[in-house]
C-alpha cells in the first residue's frame, strides 16, 4: 500500500503488524504473539480515528487523488452484474478513459457510465487519466439516449481531474460536446444516479453528473477547478494550494451542506483505498435503494425532479457568496439612481439614431 505524507505514523504500524502477523519471515522469531497483535491493531485503529477525523480540504484532495483509491472499473466489477461494454461514438473513435455499458444490479437492468483513470503507468496512459475526449461524451450521450428508450436507470461514476485540454479536442469540439451532454442529461425521461468516487473536476465531470441524485465518497471532491488551477489564478502561485482548496470548499462535507450535492456514502475508517471491498458492498446497497425509489415515478417526474434540483442550487450558496451577490445588486441600483437623467438621456438618442437608419 501508498501511504500519503499524513500517514507516516500509520505506515510504521502497520508494517510492525505484518512482521507480528508472519513472524517466520523475520529470522530468530518463531511463534505469533495474539496479545501483542491485538494491542498493535488497535494503536492502528487509534491512529486513523486520529488522522481520519481532522482531515482538512487539501487532504481530502490527496485522498482523493490516492493512487491506491479504487477506480470506477473496480466498482463495477463488483457491484454489477453481466456487464457488456458499448464502444464508440459512431462519429469519430473510442474514448478508453470513459467505460461504458449495460449492467444488471439484482436483477434490474442499468446503464453503467464510469470515468476511469486506470492504475498503473500503462493503464493510465491508455484510459488518459480519466480526462475525457469529445468523443467519449458523444459515446455515452448516444448509449443514454438508447437506454432512455428502453426505460433503464442510468448509473454514473465520476472521477476526472477534467476534460482533456489538448488541440486535438478542442479542435473536435470539446466544450460543446460537454454542453450537449448537459443537456441530454436532463431531458432524459429515465433517472440518473451519479456518485462522485474521488476527483470531480470542472466541466469533465458535471458533463455526467447533471443527475437526479449526485452522491459522493466521503473522502472525494468535487469543484469548477482543481486547487493548483485556482492558485495559479488568483495568487499566481500553484504552491498555496492548500489554501486554495480550504477556500474553495471542494469536499462531500461543504457541498452537502449547501444542498449541491445529496448525500456523502461513508468509507470505511482509513478510506476506501484501504477497505475498497467494504466501500463496493456501502455503494452497491445505497445504489440499490435509490433505485428501488425511482422504480415507481413517472417519467414527467423523474425530469421535473431534476430541473428543479439544478434549479435551486443557488439558494443554497455559503453567506459570503450572498453578500457579495446583494452588494452587486445594491451598486446596480445605486449607480441608475445616480445617473438617471444620463440614461434616460442615452435611450432618446439611440431611438432617435434607430428611426434614422430606418
Amino acid at each position: 500500500m501508498n501511504y500519503l505524507d499524513f500517514e507516516k505514523d500509520l505506515e510504521t504500524l502497520d508494517k510492525n503488524l505484518e512482521q507480528l502477523q508472519n513472524p517466520f519471515e523475520s529470522s530468530g522469531i518463531s511463534r505469533i504473539d495474539n496479545n501483542e497483535i491485538n494491542s498493535l491493531e488497535q494503536k492502528i485503529q487509534t491512529k486513523l480515528d486520529e488522522i481520519y477525523l481532522n482531515l482538512d480540504g487539501w487532504k481530502k484532495t490527496k485522498i482523493a487523488r490516492h493512487m491506491d483509491r479504487p477506480r470506477s472499473k473496480f466498482y463495477i466489477d463488483k457491484i454489477f452484474n453481466n456487464f457488456q461494454i458499448i464502444s464508440g461514438d459512431r462519429l469519430f473513435s473510442e474514448d478508453e478513459s470513459v467505460i461504458v455499458g449495460f449492467a444488471k444490479i439484482n436483477n434490474h437492468s442499468v446503464l453503467v457510465i464510469g470515468q476511469e483513470k486506470g492504475t498503473d503507468t500503462q493503464t493510465r496512459l491508455q484510459r488518459n487519466f480519466g480526462m475525457m475526449r469529445p468523443e467519449g461524451y458523444r459515446k455515452c450521450i448516444r448509449v443514454m439516449k438508447l437506454a432512455e428508450n428502453f426505460n433503464i436507470p442510468i448509473i454514473t461514476f465520476v472521477d476526472t481531474p477534467g476534460a482533456y485540454p489538448g488541440k486535438g479536442a478542442e479542435e473536435r469540439g470539446q466544450a460543446e460536446a460537454i454542453a450537449q451532454s448537459i443537456n441530454c442529461c436532463l431531458s432524459l425521461k429515465v433517472p440518473i444516479i451519479t456518485i462522485v468516487i474521488g476527483e470531480g473536476g470542472s466541466g469533465g465531470a458535471i458533463a455526467l453528473a447533471t443527475s437526479n441524485k449526485v452522491m459522493m465518497l466521503e473522502h472525494s471532491i468535487y469543484s469548477v477547478i482543481s486547487p493548483e488551477g485556482c492558485a495559479s489564478i488568483l495568487w499566481k502561485d500553484a504552491t498555496k494550494s492548500k489554501e486554495a482548496a480550504e477556500s474553495m470548499q471542494i469536499t462531500a462535507q461543504n457541498l452537502f451542506e449547501y444542498k449541491i450535492i445529496d448525500e456523502i456514502i461513508e468509507e470505511p475508517k482509513g478510506g476506501a483505498h484501504r477497505y475498497p471491498e467494504i466501500t463496493a458492498d456501502i455503494m452497491k446497497a445505497k445504489i440499490s435503494d435509490h433505485l428501488s425509489i425511482y422504480k415507481s415515478m413517472q417519467p414527467e417526474e423523474v425530469i421535473r425532479e431534476r430541473k428543479e434540483k439544478f434549479k435551486n442550487i443557488s439558494k443554497n450558496l455559503p453567506t459570503d457568496v450572498n453578500i457579495i451577490t446583494s452588494i452587486q445588486k445594491d451598486s446596480l441600483k445605486n449607480i441608475f439612481q445616480n445617473n438617471k437623467k444620463f440614461i434616460f438621456i442615452g435611450i432618446v438618442l439611440l431611438l432617435l439614431l434607430l428611426l434614422l437608419l430606418r
